[in-house]
């Protein structure tokens, strides 16, 4: 409570001082200041006490500094508090209108700086839509008041309020993010100080060229070449520091009477065309600088990106070259998209030299059984056709395999390209031992067969050597056979 007691004054102060230097600054014949930084003080008083326990004490304190203010320089209440109403309503609007389109934002109840095209954007659109309701205010107030009002009154606070929030709470948002996530200093180079010292000196003496000197030549606008300059090159806060002090200057050699607007015969028209040149100072100076941070930070986006996809890339090159097994990526063409080495040294290492396929005469590719081997019938030529080949052997046979290969290739079209991967996997051995097994089960049995054979004869031999005697059977039944009688059987007298 107490931190939150501390702010509000300090607020407070800052703001009351910004009151009493606005109305300073009040047109010949009018209530109306030329310029209002207590709009931009206001907005970042607010925006720093969103989560400050003890809220209602801010809209207080503005209502007697606003009170205060005007009428310690001549204002009466009933138009004092016309403009406090207006001043808390500007307030009011643009926090919720900013809050609603940039929630993430530090100010607005995020944590992210303002270094994007589109916060810029969003920031004005709030502070249209909190100068304009302040603008129905305001102006409205001084008719009911005085009895006279113009449409360039209230042009003049439309345009005066926006400059100054826009301006302030620019540098107040960098700033501030800079202080509550914590000092990010790096070191600048030697080069680049001497540039930010030349710029300085170069906007001065710019500035004192068109607006103190009395020349009577309309050389305000070419002074934006110094803003483009510094949001070109330098740091963004630096920029937003840069256009607020550039507009101060503007707006004090106006005041005094020095300067292509100071020869504006009308007041309300001489206001006007002064806070526009600021507020076009600092709207070019803010979008070139966060637009030129957001190509930065893309650049290094992909930069990134592409240092990690040549990592990866280089990973898998060292994978797929150091495999045993040959893969090759063919192209619709027929052309070779690649092939590690085992796939060339599975050839044979022979070679078109075109660049793509050649026909399987040339590397030397035939059946398993030694005949010919149609290009239709080759794996790459079968999945380019919509075929999914899972497996089928090749004999490969040419100068750099003489005694001959056999190979098992697989091929599967790629998605979404129009080329297939193709496998090949060395069997010559599996196939040598297959074969060898094959061999050995052949003597095997042919080697078990005589035996299986003599036995299957001796044992019908036996069978048919001994037929039992059916009347010696009959003898042996229970019924005739003696439970007494000892002895062997009689023998068969066959």
């Amino acid at each position: 409570m107490t931190a939150s007691l501390a702010r509000t004054a300090a607020w407070s102060a800052l703001c009351l001082l910004a009151t009493f230097a606005g109305r300073m600054t009040i047109i010949d014949g009018t209530s109306l200041s030329l310029v209002w930084p207590a709009a931009g003080v206001t907005v970042m008083w607010f925006s720093m006490q969103r989560r400050a326990r003890l809220r209602w004490a801010d809209p207080l304190m503005l209502g007697v500094i606003t009170v205060t203010a005007n009428l310690a320089t001549g204002a009466p209440l009933a138009l004092a508090l016309w403009f406090f109403a207006a001043n808390l309503t500007q307030v009011t609007v643009f926090l919720r209108v900013h809050a609603r389109l940039s929630p993430g934002l530090w100010g607005a109840g995020g944590d992210a700086p303002l270094a994007r095209s589109a916060d810029l954007w969003r920031l004005l659109v709030a502070t249209a839509a909190g100068t304009g309701a302040g603008a129905v205010l305001g102006p409205t107030g001084i008719w009911l008041v005085t009895g006279h009002v113009s449409w360039m009154d209230a042009a003049v606070w439309f345009t005066r309020n926006g400059v100054s929030i826009l301006l302030i709470l620019a540098v107040g948002l960098r700033i501030g993010h800079h202080w509550r996530t914590g000092p990010h200093l790096r070191r600048v180079a030697p080069l680049r100080l001497a540039e930010y010292g030349a710029l300085i000196a170069c906007s001065i003496s710019a500035y004192m060229v068109g607006f103190a000197l009395n020349h009577g030549l309309p050389l305000a606008f070419p002074l934006l070449a110094v803003t483009v300059w510094a949001a070109l090159r330098l740091h963004t806060t630096f920029v937003v520091l840069h256009d607020l002090c550039l507009g101060a200057m503007a707006v004090l050699f106006t005041l005094h009477g020095d300067g292509p607007f100071a020869t504006i015969a009308s007041h309300q028209t001489r206001a006007l065309v002064a806070q526009a040149f600021v507020g076009m100072v600092a709207i070019v100076g803010l979008s070139i600088a966060l637009g030129r941070d957001e190509r930065n930070e893309l650049l290094g986006r992909l930069t990134d990106t592409g240092r990690a996809a040549a990592a990866q890339a280089q990973l898998l090159t060292t994978i797929v070259d150091s495999m045993r097994e040959g893969l090759a990526v063919i192209r619709a063409d027929g052309s070779w998209a690649m092939r590690n080495p085992a796939a060339l040294a599975l050839l044979g290492g022979v070679t078109s030299g075109t660049g793509t396929v050649a026909d399987p005469d040339h590397y030397g590719l035939f059946r398993p059984d030694g005949t010919r081997l149609p290009q239709e019938e080759m794996a790459h030529t079968r999945a380019l056709a919509g075929e999914d080949v899972p497996s089928m052997e090749l004999l490969v046979r040419n100068s750099g395999v003489p005694d001959g290969r056999i190979l098992s290739v697989s091929a599967r079209r790629l998605q979404g390209d129009d080329g297939v991967v193709v496998v090949f996997h060395d069997v010559t051995a599996e196939r040598r031992q297959r074969d060898e097994l094959t061999s050995f089960a052949g003597v095997v049995a042919h080697d078990l067969l005589n035996p299986l054979t003599t036995i299957d004869g001796g044992r019908r031999t036996s069978t048919r050597g001994c037929v039992p005697c059916p009347t010696r059977l009959r003898s042996a039944t229970p019924s005739t056979a003696s439970a007494g009688s000892s002895g062997p059987p009689a023998a068969c007298g066959t």
